[in-house]
């Protein structure tokens, strides 16, 4: 049977936060692994990137805070300032209707000011990378003696890095009854003897790289040969664009800028967005492309973790992703959690490789594109 958000018995006010931040249905992984986190267990889920797992603990931890106690109740770690940066946001925006505090602990900013800040106001939740928590935690600015719930995100990309010291010491000064989450893509030794050490008797949750691509999505190639004809090949196509809504990605902001001019002196409708524009600019873009009175936008990877447009279900990858972990990001732009969509990739010579590759890593197929795509749209 398939559980909604509606069925996990959360806050009222954090199934507003989850509505309003896009999500409609929950991904396999929410499916399994929200409840047992809810309930207090030990959890390991084995997940790669692109199944929603940071608003499963995100959404895990909200539910179980005391709001109106300010002490830190939860802790996450993860192996990179950005992607501490990103789970931020993601518990600042579910959490949005509930007043939640949560500091991101990493390296890279002033430790001085950071000790002020900690010993002002503690948050309910510190997201941080091992290095800059564990030097907060000895100097006395994080206590840890009221923490929960700890989560470990990227564990295998952590443990490999050689954090292992650092978030072993962490673990001893946390409470011996903590629950602990971990989230890993792969299982290798370390994750394995963090899991027997530090865990009791946890959940297992598998999500197989299959369960995140991209059921319900199509995906097609073009062969163009040559980056030139990629131009006219978008143009013939425009018609079926924007039959519905679309995204093109490329790989540069310039490129973005060179397509949209190109594509407006042609008379095509376009709107187009990047990490150049100031924010305010980016929030009318994507205010218009949500509204459904622009069709057709033109960006970059900024785009393609995290933005959820409904109605989008075609996207064009222009040009083929610099790593083979945004093409998932970029395609399950269309068609989130089981919607219907297609993709299309324009492919010149040199791409095939990298096609091949791609089809390897997601154990999916990606066939030539036929003549009747607007059928399938």
């Amino acid at each position: 049977k398939h559980i909604n958000f509606d069925d996990m018995g959360l806050r009222e006010n954090l199934l507003r936060g989850i509505f309003a931040y896009g999500f409609e249905r929950p991904s396999a992984i929410q499916q399994r692994a929200i409840l047992p986190c809810i309930k207090g267990y030990d959890v390991i889920a084995q997940a790669q990137s692109g199944t929603g797992k940071t608003a499963t603990f995100s959404i895990s931890i909200l539910q179980q805070l005391e709001i109106s106690e300010s002490y830190t109740q939860a802790m996450v770690l993860a192996p990179t300032r950005e992607l501490a940066q990103q789970i931020q946001k993601v518990v600042l925006a579910l959490g949005d209707y509930l007043g939640v505090i949560c500091h991101a602990c990493i390296g890279g900013t002033d430790v001085r000011e950071e000790m002020q800040h900690l010993q002002n106001k503690q948050p309910h939740i510190i997201v941080g990378t091992p290095g800059r928590v564990y030097d907060m935690i000895r100097r006395n600015c994080i206590s840890t003696k009221r923490i929960k719930m700890f989560v470990l995100d990227e564990a295998d990309e952590m443990l490999s890095r050689g954090f292992k010291d650092q978030i072993y010491d962490i673990f001893r000064k946390l409470p011996p009854s903590i629950q602990v989450v971990l989230l890993s893509a792969t299982m290798p030794a370390d994750v394995l003897e963090v899991t027997q050490k530090f865990m009791r008797n946890p959940i297992e949750i598998l999500v197989k790289k299959e369960e995140l691509t991209l059921e319900g999505i199509k995906q097609f190639f073009i062969l163009v040969e040559k980056e030139e004809w990629k131009l006219e090949t978008l143009c013939d196509l425009y018609e079926t664009l924007t039959i519905t809504q679309a995204v093109i990605f490329l790989n540069t902001r310039r490129k973005v800028d060179w397509l949209t001019m190109k594509m407006q002196e042609k008379d095509f409708t376009v709107s187009a967005m990047h990490g150049d524009m100031e924010q305010k600019e980016r929030n009318v873009i994507m205010k218009e492309f949500r509204s459904g009175s622009s069709r057709v936008l033109i960006t970059t990877d900024l785009l393609a973790r995290g933005i959820d447009v409904q109605q989008v279900s075609l996207v064009i990858n222009y040009d083929l992703p610099g790593n083979r972990e945004n093409y998932i990001h970029r395609i399950g732009r269309g068609g989130r959690f089981g919607r219907k969509g297609v993709a299309i990739s324009f492919i010149t010579d040199e791409d095939t490789r990298a096609l091949r590759d791609i089809e390897t890593f997601y154990n999916t197929s990606i066939e030539e594109m036929p003549l009747n795509i607007a059928d399938l749209i």
